[in-house]
Order: C-alpha cells, then sequence, then structure tokens
C-alpha cells in the first residue's frame, strides 16, 4: 500500500465519525386540524424555518388532517417517541397537567393582546416547563382562537338559548362545566369526528373559533354562527423531550425560535383571515349573530373559575390577572400621553 493510500485512508476514517454526527435528522409533526387551517400553513413555516436554521440538517415531515390519530393519541405517540412533535389545543394536555387549564377558564381572556402578554412571557414559559415532566418539551404556544357557537336550531344571543343543545365540547373541564351551567348536553368528542356528528344530528351545536368552522367546512351542516368568544383556546407545539435533548443546544434553540416565529406568523394569518372568513360564511348561507348578551353568559358561567381553584388553587389564575393588569394599565398610561398630546 503506497503512502497516498494510506493517507486517504486514515482521512476518510476521520471523516467517518463527523458525518455520523451531523447525519440529517428527520422529525414526524402531526396535528389533527385540516389541511386548509392556518395550522398547517404554521406548520410549514415552522418546518421551513428549521430546515434553513439547521442548512438543512433538520426536516420536518408533516401529518395533518388527524392521520396520526386524535389529540389524546398524537400527545400520547410524541410522550412514547413515535411522533416528534405535535400541536393540540390546551384543553388536551390539562390531563396531564391540570393546573394549565386556568388558560381554558371561560373569559379569563379579554382580548388577543391579554392572551399574547400572558402566553410569550414568564407566566407561559412556566406553564410550558411543567410538560417536561411528561417526557415533553413545549416548544410554544400557537392559537385556535376564541371560540364561537354554531347550531342546527336557532340564534345564540342569550343564555336560554343555549339551554337544551346537545353540545359538542373538547375535553376541557372548565368548557364542559360551562355548557352543563347554560343547560347544554356537552358533548366531548374528537375533532376528527365532528363533522359527520353534525351531519347525522347526534350533536346539535359545537364551539370553535370560525378559523376553523370555515377549514372544516361545518358551515354545510350547521345554521347559526353567533360570536360568543365564551373562551379562548392556545394552541401547544409540543416535542419529545429526550429527542429535543438528543439534540445539539445551537439546533434546540433554532426549533425554539423556529415555533416561536411561526406561532406568530399563525396569529397574524388569523387576525387577518377574521372579516374575510365571516363574509364568506355569510356567503355560504349561515346566518351571524353579534349581539350577544355576554355578560348573562360570564355571570351564568362563573363558577367554573371556583371549582378549578377548588381542585388547583389559584396561583395560575392569580399570574395570568397579575399580566393582565400591566397590560390594561400600559394601555390606560398611553391613552392618558395621546390625549394629554392632543389637548396641549
Amino acid at each position: 500500500m503506497t503512502p497516498v493510500t494510506k493517507i486517504s485512508l486514515a482521512s476518510l476514517l476521520l471523516l467517518a465519525p463527523l458525518s455520523a454526527a451531523h447525519a440529517a435528522t428527520v422529525l414526524k409533526m402531526a396535528h389533527a386540524a385540516p389541511t386548509t387551517d392556518t395550522q398547517q400553513q404554521a406548520a410549514e413555516r415552522f418546518a421551513e424555518l428549521v430546515r434553513e436554521g439547521t442548512d438543512g440538517e433538520i426536516t420536518i415531515n408533516i401529518f395533518g388532517n388527524g392521520v396520526l390519530g386524535g389529540d389524546q393519541q398524537m400527545i400520547a405517540g410524541v410522550r412514547s417517541g413515535t411522533i416528534d412533535i405535535e400541536m393540540s389545543g390546551n384543553p388536551n394536555f390539562a390531563g396531564l397537567q391540570p393546573a394549565l387549564g386556568a388558560f381554558d377558564l371561560p373569559y379569563i381572556f379579554a382580548n388577543r393582546d391579554e392572551a399574547y402578554q400572558v402566553l410569550d412571557g414568564k407566566v407561559g414559559d412556566d406553564a410550558l416547563a411543567l410538560l417536561k415532566q411528561d417526557n415533553l418539551k413545549g416548544l410554544a404556544f400557537w392559537e385556535v382562537g376564541f371560540r364561537a357557537m354554531t347550531n342546527s336550531k336557532h340564534p345564540i344571543k342569550t343564555p336560554a338559548d343555549v339551554d337544551g343543545l346537545v353540545m359538542r365540547t373538547n375535553s376541557n373541564k372548565s368548557l364542559i362545566e360551562a355548557f352543563s351551567l347554560l343547560g347544554a348536553n356537552p358533548v366531548p368528542m374528537p375533532l376528527g369526528e365532528l363533522y359527520t356528528a353534525l351531519e347525522t344530528g347526534t350533536v346539535d351545536a359545537q364551539d370553535h373559533p370560525i378559523s376553523i368552522v370555515w377549514s372544516a367546512g361545518f358551515y354545510e351542516v350547521q345554521d347559526y354562527l353567533s360570536l360568543t368568544n365564551q373562551a379562548y383556546t392556545s394552541l401547544l407545539l409540543v416535542m419529545n423531550d429526550d429527542k429535543f435533548e438528543s439534540l445539539s443546544p445551537e439546533y434546540q434553540q433554532v426549533l425554539i425560535k423556529a415555533a416561536r416565529e411561526a406561532g406568530q406568523y399563525q396569529r397574524d394569518l388569523n387576525e387577518k383571515n377574521e372579516k374575510t372568513i365571516l363574509s364568506e360564511l355569510a356567503k355560504k348561507g349561515m346566518k351571524i349573530e353579534t349581539d350577544v348578551d355576554t355578560a348573562a353568559f360570564q355571570k351564568i358561567v362563573l363558577p367554573t373559575w371556583d371549582s378549578y381553584i377548588a381542585a388547583n388553587g389559584r396561583d395560575w389564575i392569580d399570574a395570568i390577572q397579575s399580566v393582565e393588569h400591566d397590560v390594561t394599565s400600559a394601555k390606560a398610561g398611553h391613552k392618558d400621553k395621546t390625549t394629554a398630546a392632543v389637548t396641549q
């Protein structure tokens, strides 16, 4: 063997471990929303940002529309490692970490700004950290949105209009209790089964943000939409914690940064699309009710907060409301400064 050959073989042996260490990683990501929803668009944006941030070393394959199972199946898959990443509404994680139910309490968020300030700050980070106990790495809060009610019977303006409806709900205990207090018959059901249940009359009604009403085609099997906005639902993007910890610190930060950026991208899409969606739903024949007696709804469902506090204490509620107070104060201060500037 010539000296040149020996050097070439030695070089290949030295390079082999380096190549293995930087072998491309393919991650499997799942969600239950229709592939026409902004959740899919955000997932695609997330995958793009991760690919760019890792120079193609990490590729994310997306499986939407519940093809890998319902929310609980996907969460279990991520915990066990058969799925790498998934996103589900916050209520689906409250069974693992009951404290997270604070974020789903009826009317705990008055508007998007309050929700974002809470979820994107320390309170949100602390909530995501709870999931490490369940072998989940919370990457970011994305958005399902403020929930509206649809049904096939009549407009919903007051709590009395909900009485007697068979109402599909998610697994959120507070939401189930709220609809019971309103006189409905709540039926927890996965999103993937809902269209058929509405079409066959198994349930009369459901509540989701208007983006889901549109992307899931519920306007085809529901006549009435009421903008009750009774709860805000965040979307958690989670990853198998063992898989996350196996990545380099650099790539871990790429994933977190990409998750936050894609989440903001989705929120912007949702807000931008709302007026268009409402217009399109009206064209499809849905009767849209905006004149809702919100105060009456709030009064009736308030005991859901007491139930949460009895089971979990009020630390998380206090933390949320503390941030909301700061947001309100900041807005008031800005308004005062603006008024002063105008009158000078």
